[in-house]
């Protein structure tokens, strides 16, 4: 499923790797530039190591998207960085800013000199030439949103770019980056990448990935026109919701089912390709009780933990709260087990793991229920009450819940809302719904939420490299 071999990458743009998936990507040797775009499998392993970027990026997404709002809190109190991210005192020269700022402009970098690369590539040759601009494009699309969401106005990287040229990148307004990058990165990646993979290929991005990360956009700059459409052709793509929830969640089955869109992708194996959310989230409990019994070797972080106001949201019979925010777990021999600590914790990364940080959970970047909730948005938006009612109904049908009917818009824009904490929570996006929706000051603000913490601030070094306000200023508030 998520095999690949020999992967072939430049140093310090990209890596190499000879293991057993694409999301494999271990240095062990170094090659030239022009040496490695030749091939179609040159430039296939190129794109990998834009994945790789990722995959390091996301490891810590749940701190942005999470831990920020107001679904989760650092419980255990014994870490100062999560602690100021949960009270809106963080740092600029914070460690999480730096990578992330890293991260994403590396991605870019290597988004970019594969397009330059392939530019003069002969299709004969490269006979998988649209693929790889379409998984590049579509990649750093996924970059430049993230960034803009996360720091608002940023450098605009085009082309591979030297250190000289990086002196004098100046921060370009966020609708510029949408209209010039995103936006249009995304309607070519749709247009060039296929409808599903197979084998050896599957967990790259597809065809209803573009178009559902567009739509997603749409929704951020609340073109609701343009988003109702993209969502209505992602509805005919073939996807579906599983029958039961708890199954996204199971990863004993195959993470690349009807309801998958695009992830993130981790395999175990003590490769370091796995991801740390099964040790992150799991709580601490006496004598490793709760490691056991989930089958969790390396300890538990204890991190991203639900609040109570999130377990008291959910009607009780709604089987998505026990998956989202648990109070315990029932042992092998029908016995509740709580924890001391804490009260709650997630169930949605709870993956065997046999080493710290080797798990197989996936981070689900973008999934089928996502789209049917912001499709009925979008059309509740455009006055199409009715049929929006349709798609947040099948959510809730999922879920074995009631069924809405006669609301009025406000009334259904509410239960949308609603239904996203439900369905959504602890995978990253409740944070970007609050702020996309205009509703972090009412929500956020009786917890400590400023108007300035909209945004991170720019990290500290990067300002002091750059040493030029004119070219890279702090964001309002971090000074």
């Amino acid at each position: 499923m998520k095999k690949i071999a020999c992967l072939i990458l430049f140093v310090s743009m990209l890596t190499m790797s000879c293991q057993k998936s694409f999301i494999e990507l271990n240095p062990v040797s170094t090659v030239s530039v022009e040496a490695v775009y030749k091939t179609d499998k040159d430039f296939q392993d190129a794109v990998v190591g834009v994945y790789s970027m990722l995959r390091n990026q996301y490891q810590d997404f749940w701190i942005f998207g999470d831990l920020r709002a107001d679904d989760s809190w650092h419980a255990l109190g014994n870490d100062a960085f999560l602690i100021s991210v949960d009270k809106f005192n963080m740092n600029s020269d914070a460690a999480l800013m730096i990578s992330t700022w890293r991260n994403y402009y590396s991605a870019i970098n290597r988004a970019n000199l594969i397009l330059s690369k392939i530019e003069a590539a002969d299709a004969a040759v490269v006979t998988n030439k649209d693929r790889h601009v379409g998984e590049a494009k579509f990649l750093r699309a996924l970059a430049y949103f993230d960034l803009v969401r996360i720091y608002g106005d940023v450098p605009l990287n085009l082309k591979p770019t030297t250190i000289e040229e990086g002196y004098t990148k100046v921060r370009e307004k966020v609708d510029k980056i949408y209209d010039e990058v995103i936006i249009k990165d995304l309607l070519e990646a749709e247009a060039k990448l296929p409808a599903k993979y197979t084998g050896v290929d599957v967990g790259r991005a597809t065809k209803g990935a573009a178009k559902a990360i567009l739509g997603r956009v749409y929704m951020t700059r609340k073109d609701f026109v343009k988003a109702e459409a993209k969502f209505q052709e992602v509805t005919t793509l073939g996807y579906s919701l599983l029958p039961n929830y708890k199954d996204l969640f199971d990863y004993t089955k195959d993470e690349h089912h009807s309801e998958y869109i695009f992830d993130i992708e981790y395999q175990d194996g003590n490769l370091g390709a796995g991801s740390g959310f099964s040790n992150k989230f799991l709580p601490k409990s006496a004598n490793s009780l709760a490691e056991t019994f989930y089958g969790i070797k390396g300890g538990a972080g204890e991190q991203n933990t639900p609040t109570l106001a999130l377990f008291d949201s959910f009607d009780p019979s709604d089987p998505r709260r026990d998956v989202t925010v648990a109070k315990g777990y029932t042992d092998n021999n029908g016995v509740f087990q709580g924890f001391l600590q804490i009260a709650t914790f997630t169930k949605k990364y709870l993956a065997i793991t046999n080493s710290l940080n080797d798990s197989k959970a996936n981070w689900k970047v973008i999934r089928y229920a996502d789209v049917l909730l912001m499709y009925a948005e979008a059309l509740n938006e455009n006055g199409k009450i009715d049929v929006a009612l349709t798609y947040l109904n099948q959510v809730r049908t999922r879920a074995k819940m009631p069924t809405f009917s006669g609301l009025t818009k406000d009334q259904l824009r509410t239960k949308i809302y609603d239904e996203r904490i439900y369905e959504l929570s602890m995978e990253g996006v409740r944070w970007f719904d609050l702020a996309r929706t205009d509703r972090l000051a009412s929500v956020m603000g009786p917890l400590g939420f400023k108007a300035f913490n909209a945004l991170f601030p720019i990290p500290l070094v990067e300002i002091q490299i750059i040493n030029n306000p004119s070219v890279l200023a702090q964001n309002p508030g971090y000074n």
